[in-house]
């Protein structure tokens, strides 16, 4: 079959030949072969070709994976898998996503940059039904990162006699991330991003008001930074309300003093990852009945090093899309 396999740390990300999959006595409790329709390149794959990550090498590269069950029919995959040990709280509580010996697709096992995958137990499939598995595909990183990152706010926001939430970064993350505060609450909705063209694309998702880092003003009940930069970090300990709550998970490396009047009082900072099994069915339910929208790029396999590139230079609005049936 074709896929992309990262040989070493910045290993050209070429489409290559390689042995179809197969399941062994290591694949999973109960371990299936699917045919992988669609596969998102997310940010954090630039920082696993890069080694920022620990990584079994070599490894097929992509996380975020729509694919064919024989059964089941379209489905879109949960790829954090855990160590499903009896005593590991992480797994046991259904939070794989924290679990110390979690095996991520794309990381640690082989994942969807390529046209066959083994997801190593059934569970992790969630049926996709209507929904466009190239538009769906995304939802198993960006979306799902974005909707437990929302959930954090809800209830500070529920509280708030007027709720006013931030979206730092209206990448591809941060435009799920603003649809979800506008379906899921009742918050007025700021984004602020550098990009005229992606706050353009989130007054058109439903945003409030869109603004420029220096034009952000005022203070909100929530923020959801999706970028993780000093700038980003310090902007958001700059707006936050007292007893307001930040969230990150933008991966930019920033960090700001905390300690008691460093931040505004009984203001909460906290970093949100990924998301559970059970969240990622919430959210294909919530996709069902609320059309979500984000800009997508589609691409064959042999387009991923110039997709990675461009991610990676900001020459993107919205999300890569890989579908590995493209192409020779």
């Amino acid at each position: 079959m074709r896929a992309v396999v990262l040989t070493a740390p910045g290993s050209p990300l070429d489409c290559t030949e390689v042995p179809d999959p197969v399941i062994g006595p290591d694949s999973g409790p109960d371990p299936v072969i699917v045919d992988v329709l669609a596969c998102g390149i997310c940010h954090s794959d630039l920082h696993a070709a890069a080694g920022d990550y620990p990584t079994t090498l070599p490894v097929i590269m992509g996380h975020e994976v729509a694919a064919m069950h024989p059964k089941l029919g379209p489905v879109l995959v949960y790829a954090c898998w855990g160590c499903r040990q009896a005593d590991c709280w992480a797994c046991a509580s259904g939070q794989e996503m924290i679990c110390p010996q979690a095996t991520e697709a794309g990381l640690l096992r082989d994942g969807g940059y390529a046209e066959r995958m083994v997801i190593p137990d059934q569970r992790y499939l969630v049926p996709l039904g209507s929904l466009d598995p190239v538009q769906a595909a995304p939802l198993a990183c960006g979306g799902l990162t974005a909707y437990r990152a929302v959930d954090h706010t809800l209830q500070t926001l529920a509280d708030a006699r007027q709720a006013r939430a931030l979206v730092i970064g209206a990448g591809g993350l941060g435009q799920f991330g603003l649809q979800f505060l506008k379906i899921r609450s009742d918050a007025e909705v700021t984004v602020v991003d550098p990009s005229p063209e992606k706050r353009a694309i989130a007054l058109q998702l439903g945003a409030d008001s869109a603004l420029a880092p220096e034009e952000l003003a005022g203070s909100f009940t929530a923020i959801v930074d999706f970028v993780g930069a000093q700038a980003t970090l310090t902007a958001a300990r700059d707006h936050i309300t007292r007893q307001g709550i930040c969230v990150t998970v933008g991966l930019f490396g920033g960090s700001i003093p905390f300690g008691f009047g460093l931040v505004p009082h009984e203001a909460r900072f906290m970093t949100s990852v990924w998301g559970t099994r059970d969240q990622l069915a919430d959210l294909v339910a919530l996709a069902q009945q609320y059309p979500l929208h984000s800009p997508v790029e589609v691409i064959g396999l042999d387009q991923v090093a110039r997709a990675h590139q461009r991610l990676h230079d900001g020459q993107v609005s919205g999300r890569f899309v890989i579908t590995p049936g493209d192409g020779a």
